[in-house]
């Protein structure tokens, strides 16, 4: 699909909602992103207002931070002209986790239009059912109604019955991915898709299946499937309904959102140059690299390939691992920013 209608967005910004990594201290290197969400921003934003303590006027509390949890789930907003659209891309691993990440955040939930589950796998399902019952609750609130405009939940059609993993003879299953019809008792509306598409007009371009192109990036080494009429296992370490989501930054290029990479990030990011007809330079990759367990030979070949493709800013997150980190900050010094919960990214 030509994604030539994707428009050349003002402004760009994302809040980390859910991830494996906190660290509200370190600085960003310079002409990277500007972030707030940072312990002195948390300090010096608290809503915490004290009177007895001499010349303090506010209490940085510990309930205010957000905690790290296995997953990812970022909400994205884009501006162009005088328009807006949000978006809320994957939502972590379970209920609990989201909402009490948000409520610490307090982003404005009644503002998000669509919710892209990035694929099938509960680490980024697990909270979608509770992120779109506070949404729709957001929402009814905003308007001062019982009822609230529609949230689509855009999905991949192929749902697994169960995914999970081979570890030397045993197969160990994941919990179940919730199902179309308990999201849509959550009060979303399903839009299923496996082709790629432009969203919210044309602000944003969701994926479809991503081609696998490099030689050493082989998918989720051990997945596996469940199907329940078979009553059998089967591997699938493909994982093919992963899909991105990217827009256009005006002045800067391509950011690109992407969830666990199990086609491979540089798969990933070379699909997306391709996608705009390699005319528009690669600015960021943000999210899961899956390279925490890889071989060093993959993760040297993917640190060369990336630093081909010159992304402006690296923020590696989620399942990418200290290691990858590293690395990367070892041979593109001073592109590579932590992907840290908490963190709201301008790019």
């Amino acid at each position: 699909m030509s994604t030539s209608s994707l428009v050349d967005l003002d402004s760009l910004e994302a809040t980390i909602l859910i991830d494996n990594d906190l660290d509200p201290m370190s600085p960003v290197p310079a002409d990277t992103v500007e972030v707030t969400g940072l312990m002195r921003t948390l300090a010096t934003s608290s809503p915490h207002d004290i009177h007895d303590r001499g010349d303090a006027h506010k209490e940085l509390q510990m309930e205010d931070i957000c905690c790290a949890a296995h997953g990812l789930s970022i909400l994205v907003t884009a501006t162009k002209d005088n328009k807006q659209h949000t978006i809320l891309f994957d939502a972590g691993p379970e209920g609990d986790a989201w909402e009490r990440n948000v409520k610490r955040l307090r982003p404005d939930l009644a503002a998000v239009e669509v919710v892209q589950l990035s694929h099938w796998h509960r680490d980024h399902s697990g909270g979608l059912q509770r992120a779109i019952e506070m949404i729709t609750a957001a929402k009814k609130e905003a308007n001062g109604t019982s009822s609230a405009p529609a949230t689509i939940i855009d999905l991949h059609p192929d749902r697994p019955d169960y995914r999970g993993m081979a570890i030397g003879h045993n197969i160990i299953s994941l919990q179940a991915d919730p199902t179309f019809e308990e999201l849509e008792a959550a009060g979303g509306v399903v839009q299923k898709h496996a082709d790629a598409h432009t969203i919210l007009d044309d602000f944003f371009f969701i994926s479809g299946e991503i081609p696998r192109r490099t030689a050493y990036e082989h998918g989720l080494k051990g997945g596996m499937r469940f199907d329940a009429e078979e009553k059998d296992w089967f591997s699938d370490e493909g994982i093919a309904d992963e899909r991105f989501l990217m827009c256009r930054l005006k002045d800067k290029g391509i950011v690109m959102f992407t969830a666990c990479s199990h086609a491979g990030v540089v798969n990933c990011a070379q699909h997306a140059v391709d996608s705009l007809d390699g005319e528009v330079p690669l600015h960021a990759i943000v999210g899961g690299f899956h390279l925490a367990t890889s071989e060093a030979s993959q993760m040297e070949s993917t640190v060369r390939d990336l630093k081909r493709l010159d992304p402006a800013v690296i923020l590696p997150g989620h399942c990418s691992g200290w290691r990858a980190k590293f690395a990367i900050e070892r041979q593109m010094p001073g592109a590579m920013v932590p992907c840290s919960v908490g963190m709201r990214i301008k790019f």
